[in-house]
């Protein structure tokens, strides 16, 4: 009976013991979100990676961030990757709105729910989509030009990677705009968001185009290397970009750059944060869209 008692005892100490530990560790640590972004090789990804970064602090998360460098298989691994790390919410800022659903169902499959942030995704289960209004931006761009234009000229119009929806938005609220004037889109072409490949892009438009107005280009990296481009030709051009990025803001101060529609990329990130604290608490409040306002800036 002794030795019985004795064993119970020693249960109870071991039990009690590890139930202490597991608490302990529970307490200790912190509920993880994971951040996809499609590069950080661009100022304006950087920022909404800041504004997710600053509000996980605040709320007490642990926020684990991975750079797809504007690859989708890259993109594809990270999320695997995550899913390994037991996160409760991926925030991702796709790649491309098409190739991200594989990424974004494999998500689906471990019942780990996904925001996704600037740009959509065009398949799988998105709880919710946090964005600027891009066909809106375009459209904002569209009729500052026509304004500036006086209704008439010929304009370039330089987009951003092929499949994204905020190309396409951007693209379509743009086109929108000019479509009741006499502006004349000469020539449209793909930069990828990226500045050098604007750099060249507009190079080679103005070798073919002896006659240019303006150009919007569906980002301020890519307005800024077209700024580049029409400085080293010594011609007088009107450049509208997209984002609001420091250079560009910047260089509309400074009277290079005519306008850029700004967005608001630390306050995506940290509504992206906001909205994951929801969906971990089982808010019902929360919308499937959520916009984020918009702004021309202009000199």
């Amino acid at each position: 009976m002794k030795k019985a008692l004795a064993l119970l005892l020693a249960t109870i100490l071991v039990v009690g013991t590890c139930v202490g530990c597991n608490a302990s560790e529970e307490v200790g640590g912190k509920t993880k979100i994971g951040l996809v972004i499609s590069t950080l090789n661009n100022p304006f990804f950087v920022t909404l990676k800041e504004g997710a970064e600053a509000k996980a602090q605040e709320l007490g998360y642990e926020l684990i961030v991975l750079d797809s460098q504007n690859d989708p298989g890259k993109e594809y691994s990270n999320v695997e990757d995550l899913l390994t790390k037991n996160v409760s919410v991926i925030l991702i800022n796709p790649t491309d709105s098409d190739a991200v659903g594989n990424a974004v169902k494999a998500a689906n499959k471990k019942d780990v729910p996904v925001v996704t942030l600037d740009r959509g995704a065009n398949s799988g289960e998105v709880v919710v989509h946090i964005a600027s209004d891009n066909v809106a931006g375009g459209k904002m761009a569209g009729e500052y030009i026509i304004k500036e234009l006086d209704g008439k000229g010929k304009v370039v119009e330089i987009e951003g990677i092929a499949g994204t929806s905020a190309a396409r938005d951007r693209g379509k609220g743009f086109n929108d705009a000019i479509g009741g004037s006499d502006i004349k889109v000469v020539a449209k072409q793909t930069a990828d968001f990226d500045r050098t490949k604007g750099l060249s892009v507009m190079e080679n438009i103005l070798q073919a185009q002896p006659e240019i107005d303006a150009v919007f280009a569906h980002n301020d990296e890519m307005a800024l290397g077209a700024l580049q481009a029409i400085k080293a030709s010594g011609r007088s051009i009107l450049v509208v970009g997209f984002d609001a990025t420091d250079d560009a803001v910047k260089a509309v101060e400074d009277g290079k750059m005519s306008a850029t529609v700004a967005q608001q990329p630390e306050k995506i990130g940290a509504m992206g944060v906001d909205i994951a604290h929801k969906v971990i608490n089982k808010d019902e409040g929360v919308r499937a869209f959520i916009p984020v306002d918009l702004k021309l800036v202009t000199r």
